[in-house]
């Protein structure tokens, strides 16, 4: 195939009937990955990309260059006590990856960072670069220290597809053991006494099922399966409480979830469940001073939280009652306080519950901000540790000193050549949906740019995921040449509560697409905005082929991150990973025939006609376990066979995963390259 024309797919008529309904997939011979003809395919599609992207090279290297500049390529991280050390990340400038460092810790207050070098008596954990080496992918699963601070258990994965193996490191000798344990998924907990690692696996489907038990010193062979879970619609979680006294072993679908517990000294021994699970109810335990925490959904759409016992764990007692108005997301116990991350009226927040004390929320002085508990692994702490960002302010790490009541800021990520946040304005817009709903936008520009100004318009909803206003110093290449950047809070998000989340799932997902509509045209009748250009990745990329079906003639372009626009097919079809996992999110076409037409009335590769379609850039990687490459592949085959207008085209990362090129800087150059496109199509370079 020649890259100076678009490539034609050849078309390979493949029938399947489902509820008496007959579809012909010309495409379905992309999916086999390892066929000749699909790689061709995909290296033609990369070189016609390449080649219709030619004349933005110099804007692409600008950008690259601007990214580059204004980082502090040679830095390092806020270090977090635990036990004895201070632990902190840290990057060296023309490295790829980060190094994960300590040093020995006295008192509560973190060592100088200064300028990022390397702090005296360090001790490195792990080199990302060294263990890369010569990958063209590298990524860490794992990273977790015991609790007496001798070991390192880490996971590695060089191809991208999130299968990783699990190697463990002597920190007191620097030796790595012998132990290699392959094929685990993400995650994994330490037993109190450090003699033993638990660790889960994943099936045929990616779903992790398994959980392991590990004694350090032995073979992976005698290695004990603890706990299997037959039901594919569960994935199994394990961890450590933060006071090191039980492990708790999570069992959750989308919609469901079980809890059960060990003494974290007692590895050998058996689980005890929390509550057994019921259809529908969600929960999750923290182990605090007095017993446990249970944060859940029963009877309580927006989450309530409960103490009970040890001895007597399925008996909840209320300690925060259910509000209409405010979400409960998560909360922390500690020795002498509980904290509770929640959201209320489209905005994050933090609420302190001391012990013997009125319980209070911590204020912040932005409109639009997001802030979570982070980096808190001591129990018994005087300090709570927060991080902080907001649409112009670069992410913050404060440590709130809970006897004065003070935040202390203690780093803010650096912004070279002279950035002023003063210099742009952050605002929150409401859009009017078709049935009435008023969608939160947030939106940020430079204070000098004419309105209407060309918009960058970005979108999610789903999986309750809120996509909270934050900074990017990227997003800056595009603030500086005059282009407002809005995220719109679509329904299926969970920006304003579980219901927010409910009415954009289901039989209810189409609110999500016109939602999206209705924000870029709400930018544009308000004056905000004059050309726009779609984005979104994942789930977020049905939300882009779906509105680019709905409302072509709204954008001037659509950037499509690993999209999932081949959804009906991919949540017909059990064998494929996640799929059975995804039924509680979309429904279940296979064997609900409503299910499967509404599907197939949004479902953007299905509903690819004759109208005239904007300019669309899709990007995806081979290796992708989440949303397979392929459903991007067979979508801009049959929008360049169908539609009209475009053009249409692909990249695949020919070595990569969901999230696409692992190193620091080839992701600054991917990014790079979508932002020159982006500036392209709004006229703005």
């Amino acid at each position: 195939m020649s890259s100076e024309t678009p490539p034609v797919a050849k078309k390979v008529p493949t029938e399947r009937t489902h509820h008496g309904d007959t579809v012909t997939d010309e495409y379905a011979w992309l999916t086999a990955k390892d066929d000749p003809d699909t790689v061709a395919y995909l290296e033609a599609e990369n070189s016609y990309t390449k080649q219709s992207t030619a004349h933005l090279g110099e804007v692409s290297e600008s950008i690259f260059q601007e990214i580059k500049k204004r980082t502090l390529e040679t830095d390092l991280s806020v270090p977090t006590r635990k036990g004895a050390w201070w632990y902190y990340g840290r990057t060296e400038e023309g490295k790829q990856y980060g190094i994960q460092c300590r040093v020995a810790a006295t008192g509560e207050t973190p060592p100088d960072m200064g300028d990022g070098s390397p702090l005296a008596g360090e001790e490195v954990l792990l080199d990302g670069n060294e263990l890369a080496g010569d990958s063209a992918f590298f990524a860490v699963g794992t990273s977790a220290v015991s609790p007496d601070g001798s070991k390192l258990a880490f996971s590695t994965d060089f191809k991208g597809d999130e299968r990783f193996t699990l190697r463990f490191k002597d920190l007191l000798t620097g030796e790595t053991l012998a132990d290699e344990i392959p094929g685990i998924s993400y995650g994994g907990a330490w037993s109190s006494d450090c003699s033993t690692f638990f660790y889960t696996t994943v099936d045929e489907a990616w779903r992790p099922y398994r959980l392991f038990r590990h004694v350090i010193g032995t073979s992976a062979e005698d290695d004990v399966l603890v706990y299997e879970e037959t039901d594919e619609r569960f994935w199994v979680g394990i961890g450590l409480t933060r006071s090191e006294r039980y492990l708790v072993l999570g069992l959750a679908s989308k919609i469901t979830s079980e809890v059960r517990f060990l003494d974290a000294s007692d590895p050998a021994g058996e689980f005890t469940v929390v509550r057994p699970r019921t259809t529908g109810v969600e929960y999750s335990v923290e182990h605090s001073a007095d017993g446990f925490l249970i944060l859940h959904n029963d009877g309580a759409r927006n989450f309530e939280i409960a103490t009970a016992s040890v001895d007597d764990p399925a008996t909840w007692t209320p300690l925060i009652e259910h509000r209409e108005d405010t979400r409960l997301l998560d909360v922390d116990a500690f020795a002498t306080h509980n904290v509770v991350h929640f959201r209320r009226d489209g905005l994050t927040g933090i609420h302190v519950l001391p012990a013997g004390g009125d319980a209070y929320e911590i204020s912040f002085p932005e409109p639009i901000y997001t802030v979570d508990v982070s980096g808190n692994p001591e129990f018994s702490t005087s300090r709570l540790r927060l991080g902080y960002t907001s649409m112009v302010t670069p992410p913050s790490i404060y440590d709130y000193d809970l006897a004065d009541k003070k935040l202390i800021l203690l780093k803010q990520k650096p912004v070279l050549g002279g950035y002023d946040p003063a210099d742009y304005e952050q605002h929150r817009e409401w859009a009017i949906a078709e049935d009435g709903a008023r969608i939160p936008i947030s939106i940020v520009a430079r204070k000098s740019v004419d309105r209407p100004a060309p918009t960058v318009l970005y979108g999610y909803g789903s999986y309750e995921i809120s996509i909270d206003p934050s900074f990017s110093l990227a997003r800056l290449s595009l603030l500086d040449r005059g282009v407002a950047f809005a995220i719109a809070h679509v329904r299926g998000g969970g920006e304003m509560g579980r219901q927010w989340y409910e009415d954009g799932k289901f039989g209810k997902k189409k609110n999500t697409f016109s939602d999206f509509v209705a924000c870029a045209r709400h930018l544009k009748s308000s004056g905000w905005s004059s050309e726009i250009v779609a984005r979104g990745g994942s789930a977020g990329g049905l939300l882009m082929g779906a509105v680019a079906n709905l409302a072509p003639e709204e954008f001037a372009g659509v950037v499509a991150d690993v999209p999932f626009v081949d959804a009906l097919n991919t949540i017909l079809d059990p064998s494929l990973p996640l799929t059975v996992i995804e039924w509680d999110e979309w429904g279940d076409p296979l064997h609900n025939p409503e299910i499967y037409a509404y599907m197939k009335s949004y479902s953007p590769y299905e509903n690819v006609d004759g109208r005239v379609y904007p300019p669309i850039l899709a990007l995806t990687s081979l290796n992708d376990t989440r949303v397979f490459y392929h459903e991007p592949a067979k979508w801009i085959a049959r929008l360049r066979a169908t539609a009209k207008g475009g053009p249409f085209l692909l990249k695949t990362e020919m070595g990569a995963g969901h999230g696409g090129r692992s190193g620091r800087y080839d992701a600054w150059r991917e990014e790079a390259f979508t932002l020159s496109w982006i500036l392209d199509k709004l006229g703005a370079q």
